[in-house]
């Protein structure tokens, strides 16, 4: 059900799941959550909730309030083209370029996403034509510490290759933030101020998403025209309101043990397909909802036909971004615009129904602050660790109550027993998600062999999103960390670190972290990339499948 205007509808085929959800639905039409959501009350998460809500609901109206940013987007795109500009590189992490990025792929257009510390991805960037690019960085404060290291290394780059680095720099970030004085006083291209009273994860009709995405020429205005017309439809007390049905059903799921949400886009090229829109929807849920305790594990895969979608289990709900196909429990359907909206608007009201604070995230700046330790005392990071094991090109690590011995297939079928009943896998790859992307391959193997929900997340970004659930969330999660030697390394200018240090020690600092919690870690470090992905596959693919067992 939804509305015909905005091309918006949330349907449940699952009809049980629906009985399940009518009644929450009910409840929250006739507490008017919609229209006191829609109206900014930031009373709805219970006071102790309401000092943050308080400042963070802004996003519920950009559709409007964000409307000056397209003549200043266009302007500037003209400026840039007319001096040969006209290569985008965006420097920003979680919310920063996950929403760009699904608004470019959905538009086709090209935009070079920086979201990572590997060293082998960012010299992949810098080979493009510096005569031809300008740097977006964006950051509510200038203090991401991945943000900042790309400015450095590009503001470098840009200058050595005989281009003034202050013209083609652009900023994003809040007013008064130490970012938006450091392009004042360095004399950077321009300023975008976005409104301060929305997060991240809420942000991506905000500055943050629009101003990268509209200067590699995609269509922000009718973006802001599809959330206008949503906007109508989401902030409405009524039982077809397709946020309220939306988070009911997850909520409903949630009561009953569901506490994963399986993502697949299923429409195969249309209108309203929307390539990359679970990734951006993960950081959006993961973030907002895993926390003390609690929350929905978003789970973003392949397709309809990917293992842990079509063999979903009781432990998790399948959701289809587009038309209801396979096992589909819920299906969303609209343009990107819409959709932003109506994910926010359920993600928030997902929130009450979970009685937990949507806008706060306690657990991220804990792995950040581990690293930040590790980059402080180098020798911890100089090598004193020794592998449990060797195999070829892989050293192993291995947890506490994972003995670390035998061939990898062995540490790697020991490790997956330690997961408990309904638990879930989480890979994470600290590599070059484009050199290395075919680690990604390796999230459908592991759940077809483990019969786990698997999530897959390239090491830092989802530090910024996911990694909120991992420490916060339910507490029944085994990782395994993927880290690998890198060729060349980039020296970081005006810092005592190289990327790949720092990439060594945001792995390093986020598995403390999680083995504190007392959750299994298993880091493999490949000692040649090439060589050590081809074997972890041969490894995985000798481990019995679980329906075989």
């Amino acid at each position: 059900m939804g509305d015909e205007t905005s091309g918006l509808a949330v349907t449940i085929p699952d009809g049980q799941l629906a009985a399940q959800a009518a009644p929450l639905v009910d409840k929250l039409v006739s507490d008017q959550i919609a229209s006191k959501l829609a109206a900014g009350d930031p009373t709805l998460w219970g006071p102790a909730a309401e000092p943050e809500a308080s400042i963070r609901l802004s996003w519920t109206t950009l559709h409007k309030s964000s409307r000056p940013l397209i003549g200043e987007i266009e302007a500037l795109r003209e400026e840039l083209r007319g001096e040969g500009v006209d290569r985008v590189v965006l420097a920003g992490m979680g919310g920063s370029s996950l929403a760009p990025e699904v608004i470019t792929r959905t538009e086709g257009e090209a935009l070079t996403v920086l979201d990572t510390t590997d060293p082998g991805q960012v010299a992949d960037a810098l080979a493009g034509d510096l005569t031809r690019t300008v740097l977006v960085v964006s950051s509510k404060s200038g203090g991401t510490v991945e943000t900042d290291s790309h400015r450095r290394i590009f503001a470098k780059a840009f200058a050595e290759a005989g281009v003034d680095a202050a013209r083609r720099i652009v900023v994003v970030t809040d007013p008064g933030s130490p970012l938006a004085q450091l392009a004042e006083n360095e004399g950077y291209r321009k300023v975008f101020l976005a409104d301060p009273h929305v997060g991240g994860r809420y942000s991506a009709l905000t500055a943050f998403g629009l101003v990268p995405a509209g200067l590699a020429g995609a269509d922000v205005a009718r973006l802001l025209d599809q959330a206008a017309a949503a906007a109508q439809v989401l902030g409405g007390d009524d039982a077809d309101n397709p946020a309220l049905r939306l988070a009911a059903a997850w909520g409903a799921a949630h009561a009953n043990g569901a506490e994963k949400v399986v993502l697949a886009t299923t429409d195969s090229g249309g209108l309203d397909s929307l390539p990359g829109f679970p990734d951006w929807a993960e950081q959006l849920i993961a973030e907002s909802t895993g926390k003390q305790g609690t929350g929905l594990l978003p789970v973003a895969v392949e397709s309809a036909d990917a293992p842990g979608f079509a063999d979903a289990g009781a432990d998790a709900t399948p959701v289809a971004v587009g038309p209801a196909t396979g096992a589909a429990k819920i299906a969303t359907s609209g343009s990107l615009g819409a959709q932003f909206l109506l994910w926010e608007f359920a993600t928030a009201i997902a929130g009450r129904l979970l009685g937990i604070n949507p806008f706060d995230q306690p657990d991220v700046e804990a792995a950040k602050a581990a690293a930040r330790s590790l980059l402080d005392n180098p020798a911890a990071l100089g090598g004193g660790e020794t592998p449990s094991t060797v195999d070829g090109a892989v050293e192993v690590f291995a947890p506490a109550g994972v003995s670390g011995e035998g061939t990898l297939t062995d540490v790697l079928t020991e490790f997956f027993a330690t997961a408990p009943e309904h638990g879930y896998l989480a890979v994470q790859a600290y590599l070059d998600r484009l050199d290395d992307a075919s680690a990604s391959l390796l999230r459908s193997e592991l759940a077809r062999r483990t019969g786990l929900q698997t999530t897959f997340g390239w090491g830092p970004r989802f530090l910024h999103s996911t990694g909120q659930y991992h420490k916060g969330g339910h507490q029944n999660g085994i990782f395994l960390q993927i880290t690998g030697a890198a060729e060349h390394d980039l020296d970081v200018p005006d810092r005592p670190y190289t990327l790949g240090t720092l990439q060594h020690a945001q792995a390093l600092g986020d598995g403390q972290v999680l083995t504190g919690r007392g959750r299994p870690v298993l880091r493999l470090h490949l000692t040649d990339r090439a060589a050590g992905l081809a074997q972890l596959v041969r490894a995985i693919q000798a481990i019995q499948e679980v329906g075989d067992r």
